[in-house]
Formats: structure tokens, C-alpha cells, sequence
């Protein structure tokens, strides 16, 4: 043994030769010299000084756990770093790469998208991990330590929810949607539209781009477009229209009730069949509602729709008409029935479906214990001459008449009469808005409110909502009068009495030469006479002068506001005594007397 360093003489190291051949070392035999740095060099015979010479757990506690010289991830230095500092300086340098969006070009079109937004995160504990964040007696993993590391990726999570809804809107403003092809059945016949085929990104490119935008510092990629098929491809579309669309509009389908044929043409039964996309394929569905509109009208054409019992004046005198049973029937049945048939062919689209006796929903006897029989009040109002008002009034007074109203029931002037619409019958007349007469569908219609009010009134029927006119009209009794606007502004009464009401309505048309007018007619049992009383008016208010520069607008002349109060007194009939009283109170705005001028230029 070497007394002064320890070791076995056979193992000492000698000099190295500066030139020629090396010397031997030993009994081992010859070593070539390393041409490296002398740094290198230095390290290596430290490591081994220290390895050799017991220094193996030295070299453990000095590299303790960092990470290994010259380590990098996606080029953020790491090297000899604490786990810990090394996640911080990862954090702050590639937080910014995950915020920063990314340009994406396809087919000549270019979007951008925020990696973060698509759901890309970096997991800094395990990138710091892969990059050799470990402490290790494995003399491979000091040597690494020591003699430096590399470059590493980081380790990139991508949740999939949140790429597929980036993807999604990528795919909107670069591609283009595949659209399903159709067939629709009209009363024309059969219709069809192309399929078209899409264009969308490829779902696992543009994750590995987005990936890849973390590790460098490029912002902008290049994808490709990949065709996106529909789900209803042309070939689906054939195939409807070869197995059902034609058979199904080549003739028409019979269903029998009964000994009643309900005969349904494809112009009629067409569009209650929509071909829907099911499981790969065009598929009927049916609107059973509509179906059942169609059957019910072909089945009224026989006289086999149930028909409920009614009142109505016949030679001026109320009658009960009768009651009369129907036919009923089970609509999925039928409907099912109907999508048997309708693929046959000619000479096969016939069958009988289950029918039943339908009674109607009122019965003679329900009709005749309402106990209509005597006119227990009628109002008259008078109107102007315009065509306008024998549109609108007319249309209104033939729509409430002939309203039955059983005990309990409510009336309702708009749920009765409907919107004032042009399809509804109406046309534009003067209404009135805040306090000015201007133009609308509808107007005149308040004159059949108010004379259908004072019927009520005089009927002693439960007045439940109205509205008087804002200004007095002088045509209409004042303080007893209403108005109505669609859909809030209502009349409402209620026959709180024990029989029914029948309303029935007169209209006169005016002329240029000669006043309209309307009558309502309250017919039921008398409960009883009513008599009335109106105050002197008061809290009069003086009107102001205005002028409206406005193309819809009316003049007119001033008049004062004012206050009245009105009392109706019920009576049991034949008799004088008061039973019972109700009081009124109307307040009139004035009537400015308004100039219309043209709006300014």
C-alpha cells in the first residue's frame, strides 16, 4: 500500500505522456488521454477522486436536489435549480406562452385562438419532474448531474371539453357546416335539397399545434381543412324519396268511420309529414294535430262532428237547438293507421279505424236549464258616418253576437272580438292616446264597448273590469261608457246570476247622408230592473292648446275636463225598493285643442 494516499500501488496514477505513445499504467495495460476541456477533464477526476475515494456519499449531498447542469424545458433554463425554484421560473416565463393566442391559417383564412381558452395547461410539477428533479445513489444519475443535462419538453395537459368548444368555433370561421340534405312533402308535391359536404380542422393536429405553441415562441400555424361529411348525404335523400315521399303523395288515403269515408289528398295531408334525421336515415313524423284538424273537418262534412246544444233568437224569440252526438276516435290510432296507408299503393289506401259515439260537450237539457227566454235589457249607440266605423264596429258587433254566457261565466270584449288585425277583419281608424286623437287598426271599436257596457249594466250583470274614454265623448251617456285597446285595455262582466245570458247584437251601417248605429241585447230570465242616477259634474279643468307635428294626428277643438259620479240601484223586479247600489266615478282629462302641422325637415 501507498503509505501516503492509501491506495494499492498497482492502481496509482502516473503523469501522461504530453507526446508519443502513452505509458503503460501498471498491470492494467495502456489508457489513451481525452481530448476535452480542461473544465470537463477537472470534473470527471473530481467525481472520481471522489467516488474512489469513499466520496460517494459526498457527491450524493452535494448534488442534492437540484436539477442537473444545463437543463432547459421548451428553452426555459432550469439547470441546478431546487424543484420548487425551478416551477416558479417555469410559471413566470411560459404562463404568457398558454395567454398569448395563436394565429391559425387554413384555406386561406386565419383565426386566432388563446391556448388557455382551448383548455391547454402546463403542469409544472411534472415537467420540473421529467426534467430529473429527483435525488438518486444511481452513480448514471450523479455522472448526469454533474456533467450537465438537456433540453426537455414540458408535460402539456389538454382538457378536452374546452378544446372541443375552441375547436368548434375555429371550425365556424374557417370551415363551413355540413348541411343535411331534405324532403319536404307540400301541397305541391314532393321537394328535395342537396346534402353539402363541410370542411372542419383536424381535431389532432390542432391539439399537437396548441401543444407545441407552449414549448416555442412561434404564434402562428398552418392546418388543414378535411372534409366533413353531413348526416344526410344525397343517397339518404334518394332513398326517402324513392320508398316514401313519392308512394306517399301518389293518391289519396280513406279512413272509415263508421259508414263515413274521411278522405285525405296529399295536397291536404303533406304538410302534416315532416322527414326527420334518424339514426343515418329520413324518417316521417306526423303532426297528429294537424291530422286531427283535417279528420274532424272531413268528418264535419258528414255531419258526424259532435254539435253542442245552443240558444239562439229564431223568429225573434229565444230557442233551444238540440244537442247532437258525433263521432270519436283515438288519434295515435288513427295516426298510425294513416302511415300504414299512405306507402300503399293504389287500390290499397283504404281502411276502417275505430270509432266511437262522441257526445257534445253541452247537452239540450244543460241549454234549457239556463232558462233563456225574455230580452232583459238593450242599448243603442249612434256614430258618425266613416268607413272606418262600419268596418271596425260592423266586424266587432258580428263577432260577440250570439255569445252565450252560462251562470258564472265571464265575459271578455278582446277574448271575444280578438286582435285588431286586417286578417281578423279590422282596419285603421281614430283611437285616442294620451288625450290625441291618431290613427290605428281598430279604431271605433270602443263604441261597441261602450254600448255592450250599458246592456250589461242595465242586465244587472257583475261588472268586472272597464275603462272609460280619457275624454268625454258626447256621443256616449256620460260617466257609462268604456273603452278597449289590445290587449290590456279590457271589458269585463261576470253573469253572476243563476240563468243564462245571450247576447245579440243589430248594426246599421252609416251612410254620408244618414248616422250608424249598434244595438246590444242582453236575453236571459229577469233578476232585475235596474234604474240609474247621474251627478253634476265637477273638478272642472280648463284645456290647453297644442300643436302636434305629426302626419297621424287630428285636429280638434278644446273642451274642459271634468269629475261625475253615476249610481245604479238594483231592484227586484216590479219592485221599487233598493236592494243593493253601486257607484261610479269617472274623471275626464280635457280635450286640447290640438293643430297638426307637418314634422320639420
Amino acid at each position: 500500500m501507498n503509505s501516503q494516499h492509501g491506495l494499492p500501488d498497482d492502481t496509482a496514477e502516473r503523469p501522461a505522456v504530453t507526446t508519443g505513445t502513452p505509458a503503460p499504467v501498471g498491470r492494467k495495460g495502456k489508457v489513451k488521454r481525452e481530448r476535452a476541456g480542461f473544465g470537463v477533464v477537472l470534473v470527471v477526476l473530481v467525481v472520481l477522486a471522489l467516488l474512489v475515494g469513499g466520496g460517494w456519499a459526498a457527491a450524493y449531498a452535494m448534488a442534492g436536489d437540484k436539477l442537473p447542469n444545463g437543463t432547459t424545458v421548451a428553452g426555459v433554463k432550469v439547470g441546478t435549480l431546487t424543484p420548487q425554484e425551478a416551477r416558479e421560473r417555469l410559471r413566470a416565463r411560459l404562463a404568457a406562452r398558454v395567454a398569448r393566442p395563436v394565429t391559425v391559417t387554413a384555406d386561406g383564412k386565419t383565426a386566432q385562438v388563446v391556448p388557455a381558452d382551448a383548455g391547454v395547461t402546463v403542469d409544472y410539477a411534472a415537467s420540473v419532474a421529467a426534467a430529473g428533479a429527483a435525488r438518486s445513489w444511481d452513480p448514471r444519475d450523479l455522472w448526469n448531474h454533474y456533467t450537465g443535462g438537456g433540453s426537455v419538453e414540458p408535460v402539456v395537459e389538454v382538457d378536452e371539453a374546452a378544446f372541443r368548444k375552441a375547436k368548434a368555433t375555429l371550425d365556424q370561421k374557417l370551415g363551413a357546416p355540413a348541411k343535411d340534405g331534405a324532403v319536404t312533402l307540400g301541397r305541391d308535391g314532393v321537394h328535395t335539397t342537396a346534402a353539402v359536404v363541410g370542411a372542419e380542422l383536424d381535431a389532432d393536429q390542432l391539439r399537437q399545434r396548441l401543444v407545441s405553441a407552449v414549448a416555442s415562441t412561434t404564434r402562428t400555424v398552418d392546418l388543414t381543412l378535411h372534409p366533413l361529411a353531413p348526416t344526410i348525404d344525397d343517397a339518404d335523400v334518394q332513398k326517402a324519396v324513392d320508398t316514401f315521399a313519392n308512394p306517399a303523395m301518389s293518391g289519396p288515403v280513406t279512413l272509415l268511420f263508421g259508414k263515413s269515408p274521411v278522405v285525405l289528398r296529399p295536397t291536404e295531408f303533406g304538410p302534416t309529414i315532416t322527414l326527420a334525421p334518424k339514426d343515418g336515415a329520413l324518417q316521417p313524423t306526423l303532426d297528429t294535430k294537424r291530422l286531427d284538424a283535417l279528420i274532424q273537418a272531413g268528418i264535419a262534412e258528414h255531419a258526424d262532428a259532435p254539435v253542442d246544444a245552443t240558444v239562439k233568437l229564431v223568429g225573434g224569440k229565444p230557442k233551444v237547438i238540440a244537442a247532437k252526438p258525433g263521432v270519436s276516435f283515438d288519434q295515435q290510432q288513427v295516426a298510425s293507421t294513416f302511415l300504414a296507408l299512405v306507402t300503399r299503393p293504389e287500390g290499397q289506401r283504404q281502411e276502417a279505424v275505430k270509432a266511437t259515439v262522441a257526445n257534445p260537450k253541452i247537452s239540450t237539457a244543460e241549454a234549457q236549464s239556463w232558462k233563456i227566454t225574455q230580452k232583459v235589457s238593450t242599448f243603442t249607440t249612434a256614430f258618425p258616418y266613416a268607413p272606418y266605423r262600419n268596418t271596425n264596429i260592423g266586424r266587432a258587433a258580428e263577432l260577440v253576437n250570439g255569445t252565450i254566457l252560462k251562470p258564472g261565466d265571464t265575459f271578455s270584449l278582446n277574448g271575444t272580438v280578438g286582435e285588431r288585425t286586417r286578417e281578423n277583419g279590422f282596419t285603421e281608424g281614430w283611437t285616442i292616446q294620451n288625450g290625441v286623437f291618431y290613427s290605428d287598426l281598430g279604431g271605433g271599436v270602443s263604441q261597441m264597448a261602450t254600448t255592450t257596457f250599458n246592456a250589461m249594466f242595465f242586465a244587472g250583470l257583475q261588472d268586472i273590469q272597464h275603462k272609460p274614454h280619457s275624454l268625454y265623448i258626447s256621443r256616449y251617456p256620460v260617466g257609462r261608457e268604456a273603452t278597449v285597446a289590445w290587449p290590456t285595455v279590457d271589458l269585463k262582466f261576470k253573469n253572476d246570476t243563476p240563468y243564462g245570458v245571450l247576447v245579440h247584437t243589430l248594426f246599421k251601417p252609416s251612410t254620408p247622408s244618414s248616422s250608424g248605429s249598434v244595438t246590444v241585447s242582453m236575453w236571459s230570465t229577469k233578476t232585475w230592473d235596474i234604474t240609474t242616477k247621474t251627478g253634476s259634474r265637477y273638478n272642472a279643468a280648463p284645456f290647453k292648446k297644442r300643436v302636434i307635428r305629426d302626419t297621424n294626428c287630428e285636429e280638434t277643438v278644446g273642451a274642459p275636463g271634468f269629475d261625475i259620479d253615476v249610481w245604479r240601484y238594483f231592484h227586484k223586479p216590479g219592485s221599487s225598493a233598493v236592494e243593493k247600489s253601486e257607484k261610479f266615478h269617472t274623471h275626464y282629462i280635457p280635450q286640447d285643442e290640438v293643430t297638426c302641422k307637418p314634422p320639420k325637415q
